[in-house]
């Protein structure tokens, strides 16, 4: 089996390249781009749902009680939201450039290296904890990616920019990873209230932003809204099933 420095490596930097997502829309027409992302958000929330309940809230509940545990997934979970509040967008009418794509740039920066904590606590944990969180986190990260590229290039940015300031942002979280390896004697012990935290923010992910976006795609069409709910369950489902034939 590979070191776990090098599993982290690798896992942080396949996380990194979603910052190059938006380049495979370029050529898509609008309204194939909206089909397909807002099944692919469907999906995502569906498997932070699964991920955080079948598998880190288990996982942290084995190691702390579940008062630590519940109290640490509370603590991220209003973090991810005062988070998303400061770097909130901000209009600017009169610029060439809007503010609010370089305060998205620095908000994304700072929540993918807490994903690389993320992700390096764990594979300290275990391989199969490693490898579903890192799912987890790429799940929600693409389609937060195409926004993150939409918004730049709304912003005003050139698209070569958008994507090289995305992935930029994005590879923030090898850096976390790397930061997570070298505290590995204290990541051990505090990866039970690391992956709590994480299960309360991929929560407040799923249930603030993916889950309502899910709900303006219905607008009373019932193929739609049936597909949409079909692939949120499909995240479940997969999630699920992960846990189930990983043990």
């Amino acid at each position: 089996m590979l070191p776990t420095l090098a599993l982290i490596l690798i896992a942080t930097f396949f996380n990194s390249l979603l910052g190059f997502i938006g380049i495979f829309t370029l050529w898509l027409r609008a309204d194939i781009l909206d089909k397909l992302l807002i099944c692919f958000v469907a999906f995502s929330a569906g498997a932070l749902l699964g991920g955080a309940f079948f598998h880190l809230f288990p996982e942290s509940l084995e190691n702390i009680s579940p008062m630590e545990t519940f109290g640490f997934a509370i603590v991220g979970f209003l973090l991810f939201l005062v988070i998303e509040g400061f770097f909130h967008w901000h209009q600017c009418r009169t610029c060439k450039i809007h503010p609010f794509g370089y305060i998205m740039l620095i908000g994304d920066g700072i929540h993918n290296f807490i994903d690389g904590l993320v992700i390096a606590a764990g594979f300290f944990t275990s391989l199969s904890l490693g490898i579903v969180t890192t799912l987890m986190i790429v799940f929600h990260e693409a389609p937060q990616e195409l926004g993150l590229f939409g918004s730049l290039l709304y912003a005003g940015h050139e698209k070569k920019k958008s994507l090289i300031y995305s992935f930029l942002a994005q590879s923030t979280s090898i850096i976390g990873g790397i930061v997570g390896y070298l505290l590995s004697t204290s990541i051990e012990v505090v990866s039970p209230f690391l992956i709590a935290f994480a299960a309360g923010g991929f929560l407040y992910i799923s249930a603030s932003d993916l889950v309502p976006e899910v709900h303006k795609a219905y607008k009373g069409d019932i193929k739609r809204s049936f597909c949409s709910m079909s692939f949120l369950l499909v995240g479940i489902i997969f999630m699920l099933g992960i846990k189930i034939l990983g043990g």
